[in-house]
């Protein structure tokens, strides 16, 4: 959850900017994409499979 207290003589563009700010680096909005719609199991794997094969190429190009 985030919290986000207006400061003394803060306009509310600075606050909002401060609280989207907030927001993002928290990972809400990446959250919210990924449970917008449902993702079949077999879907997740195949992707966490996909994530996993990139990763290991890349360690194996790097080293």
């Amino acid at each position: 959850m985030v919290k986000l207290q207006v400061r003394e003589k803060e306009s509310i563009q600075e606050a909002v900017r401060r609280f989207r700010k907030l927001v993002e680096r928290s990972g809400i909005k990446k959250e919210m994409r990924r449970r917008e719609f449902y993702e079949k199991p077999s879907e997740i794997k195949r992707r966490a499979r996909l994530r996993a094969e990139r990763r290991s190429k890349r360690t194996r190009l790097a080293t």
